[in-house]
């Protein structure tokens, strides 16, 4: 297949995703292959938990190591809080977070990595909250190198689709969409949903979408066209509809998350998905509709506690993951244990810390963590090296929580 049509392809299958779940195992494998990797999997972590949890994968990771990685590794990758430094849909890999000769004297990749064959991962922040990432991700082995510009080139074709799909999967929370009753499947969400035809006419709107143009605080009806109240969201949705005419390939990257202002400076979001592509075509054609339209208030959120701390400071991955360890298990043997390196790097980490920080004692950076704690944390008690009157874990994990 020729390039252009295999991506094409890749593209409308991630949108049929959006409304069938059941085929991301299969999409996921098709652009592991794209990317080039051995596995890929959509995924979220938490940098203060040092926890993961796996939404869909290809199902080729080895069984023995993916259930090694839950029950010990995890805590070891350096991904886990080096995530918090993703930037949204740009692609990272394990250079991005710490130099590769340190990462080869880890734990994580001398008994975890290395042993199955893999040299690298690069992934992708889909979405950001105060407690967790969601991300894509593909595992490189040794049969595919490292990560290079090509890699990512690829990853940032891809990537923004699987961002779309994955935001509007979340949204309507469907199992699948029959043709048949696509439309009455979509009634009962919460989110607005529109079905519109290339010129912006509504042919139809589930409860909540109907509410939201009738109230005409987000979303009005002009002559039957669906009309945004902001100036700049209103241009946007006119130039997207009759491009959705055209396919998922036409319409590209517009159309994803598209801020809304209502009346009364509520902040919500819009995605686009368009109809006249792959098995959503069939969920269409009896609305002659080209794209659905779905609408729901915005969650706004701080930052999560570990990014919050690593820009004030200018802290890098490696200096981070230090900095939390440091709280979480006390001294430098500890931190090296637990992060899987030598005490000598932690060390070297340590002092740029202190450099950074202003702080002088192991302590005084357990402080600074709790400083940047909700208020209802300051009876907690942190540890910090020999000083005993601080929790480091109880004030994280409820942090986090």
């Amino acid at each position: 297949m020729h390039k252009n049509e295999e991506l094409s392809s890749l593209i409308g299958d991630v949108y049929d995703a959006a409304i069938d779940p059941s085929q991301w195992q299969a999409v996921l494998a098709k652009t592991r292959d794209f990317v080039g990797g051995s596995s890929a999997a959509l995924f979220s972590k938490d940098a203060t938990r040092k926890s993961l949890n796996v939404f869909y994968e290809d199902g080729a990771l080895d069984p023995h190591y993916r259930q090694l990685y839950f029950e010990k590794y995890v805590k070891l990758d350096p991904f886990t809080t080096g995530h918090v430094f993703a930037e949204i849909e740009q692609p990272i890999s394990t250079v991005d977070l710490l130099p590769y000769e340190e990462f080869q004297e880890t734990r994580f990749c001398k008994e975890w990595a290395r042993p199955q064959g893999l040299v690298d991962f690069v992934c992708a922040a889909l979405d950001k909250s105060a407690t967790s990432t969601a991300m894509f991700g593909v595992f490189r082995h040794e049969r595919h190198g490292l990560v290079d510009e090509e890699t990512r080139r690829r990853m940032r074709l891809i990537v923004p689709h699987i961002r779309r799909a994955v935001l509007i999967s979340r949204t309507i929370d469907l199992k699948s969409a029959e043709a048949a009753t696509f439309a009455d499947t979509l009634d009962g969400l919460a989110a607005g949903m529109f079905l519109v035809n290339e010129a912006g006419q509504i042919v139809h709107a589930n409860a909540s979408g109907y509410a939201m143009q009738h109230g005409a605080l987000v979303l009005r009806a002009a002559g039957g066209r669906l009309v945004a109240i902001q100036a700049s969201a209103a241009t946007a949705l006119n130039e997207i509809f009759p491009i959705a005419r055209r396919g998922d390939t036409a319409v590209g990257t517009k159309g994803i998350a598209i801020p809304l202002r209502a009346r009364d400076g509520g902040q919500y979001v819009a995605h686009v998905l368009p109809l006249t592509s792959g098995a959503r075509r069939r969920a269409a054609t009896s609305y002659a509709a080209v794209a659905a339209l779905f609408v729901h208030k915005a969650e706004m959120e701080a930052p999560s506690l570990p990014e919050a701390i690593a820009k004030v400071y200018n802290l890098t991955p490696s200096e981070l993951r230090v900095l939390l360890a440091i709280v979480q298990v006390g001294g430098v043997p500890e931190t090296a244990g637990a992060l899987g390196v030598a005490e000598a790097t932690v060390k070297t980490h340590l002092h740029r810390l202190f450099g950074k920080t202003g702080a002088s004692r192991q302590a005084d950076l357990v402080k600074l963590v709790a400083g940047f704690a909700s208020p209802l944390m300051s009876g907690r008690r942190l540890v910090a090296d020999n000083d005993h009157s601080i929790d480091g874990r109880a004030m994280l994990g409820a942090a986090a929580g």
